[in-house]
C-alpha cells in the first residue's frame, strides 16, 4: 500500500485526531485561566478577611468573599467615588425610615474603615478618594464591642 493511498483511506482518522487535540488544548487553556483567576480571588479574599479580623470584625468565609468580589472587587470598584454611588451610599447610612422620616445618622468609624479595607485590597487606586469621602462624615463610637 502506497503512503498516499494510506493517507486518503485514513484521512478522517487524522482529521478527527487533530480536531480532538485542538479541542483539548482550548479546554485546557480556559481551565488554566479559570484556575488562575480562582487562586487570585481566594488570595485577595484571605487578605481582606485577615485585614478585617485585625480591625476587630468576625472572621468570614473566604470562599463567600471570593465568590462575591472575585478578582476585581465587582461593583464596589466600579467608580466608587461617583456622585451616584455616593448618594446611594449616604442613603444607606440613614435611620431606615422612608419618606419625610428619613434622617442621616452618625456612623461608627469602624464600619467605614471596613469599606476602606475592601477598597485597599481590590482597587487601591481609588482609596484616596474613598478616604476623603469618609473623612467628611461625622462619626462616633456607636457599635458596642
Amino acid at each position: 500500500m502506497s503512503p498516499t493511498r494510506m493517507w486518503s483511506e485514513h484521512r478522517w482518522i487524522y482529521v478527527g485526531a487533530i480536531v480532538v487535540l485542538v479541542g483539548m488544548m482550548i479546554i485546557g487553556l480556559f481551565t488554566y485561566t479559570q484556575q488562575r483567576n480562582t487562586n487570585e480571588a481566594y488570595r485577595k479574599a484571605n487578605q481582606l478577611n485577615d485585614a478585617l479580623v485585625a480591625k476587630g470584625f468576625a472572621s468570614r468565609n473566604p470562599s463567600n468573599i471570593a465568590d462575591t468580589l472575585g478578582t476585581d472587587g465587582g461593583v464596589i470598584c466600579e467608580d466608587p467615588n461617583s456622585s451616584l454611588k455616593r448618594s446611594l451610599w449616604l442613603v444607606q447610612l440613614s435611620n431606615g425610615a422612608g419618606g419625610p422620616g428619613m434622617r442621616p445618622v452618625i456612623v461608627d468609624r469602624q464600619i467605614l474603615e471596613a469599606g476602606a479595607e475592601v477598597i485597599k485590597v481590590y482597587c487601591p487606586d481609588v482609596l484616596a478618594g474613598y478616604q476623603k469621602k469618609i473623612n467628611d462624615l461625622k462619626t462616633a463610637d456607636t457599635v458596642d464591642d
